[in-house]
């Protein structure tokens, strides 16, 4: 303790310990180490579809005809889907793209669980999904759209695909840490047989 005391009264003791508590606090704020024991779980239905009224509906509102079963909808469709595959962290569940009856598009995550992380985002992405470290970092090379923020690390949840966006050139969707630039998980979308 006496020597404790000793560094602390000397001008370059204390600049010793800010240093330090200074490196402790950008430590705690940069790697968030208690999220990896914080679970957020989100679980969103499937947007649903809008009933459009047709030209009978439209009349029959007006007045002018008799009772008639309002037209069903179209409902969302899967485009393309694929498995989770674990990269940084354990990740697994199922990414679907999902074209909305009204021809907007969201990229559906289904049944995830992957670890809680700093700066966690879907990123929509024209890169090929490997296996292993050699996929850890492919997904910034190329082509991506970020979806936005991870919602939580578990559950089932929807993110707008931009309507601008050209699908035919994204091939992948991946859990991306911003932070630290790396994939904790990633899938291949392949076409459906719908």
């Amino acid at each position: 303790m006496a020597r404790v005391r000793k560094v602390l009264g000397r001008p370059w003791g204390i600049g010793l310990v800010l240093v330090a508590v200074a490196a402790a606090g950008f430590g705690l704020y940069w790697f968030q180490p208690w999220k990896l024991w914080q679970d957020r779980t989100v679980d969103e239905a499937l947007p649903a579809a809008q009933v459009t009224p047709g030209p009978a509906e439209k009349e029959q509102a007006a007045g002018t005809t008799p009772s008639v079963a309002p037209s069903s909808p179209a409902g969302p469709r899967t485009l393309a889907g694929g498995e989770l595959i674990s990269h940084e962290h354990a990740t697994s569940g199922t990414v679907k793209l999902v074209r909305l009856d009204d021809g907007s598009h969201v990229v559906r995550l289904e049944n995830l669980d992957t670890s809680n992380g700093p700066d966690l985002r879907v990123w929509l992405t024209d890169a090929p999904v490997k296996e292993g470290r050699a996929g850890w970092h492919v997904f910034d090379d190329g082509a991506h759209i970020s979806l936005g923020k991870l919602k939580g690390n578990k559950g089932s949840q929807n993110y707008t695909v931009p309507a601008d966006a050209d699908l035919s050139r994204y091939s992948s969707v991946s859990i991306w840490c911003d932070r630290f630039d790396v994939s904790f998980g990633a899938a291949a979308l392949v076409a459906s047989g719908l």
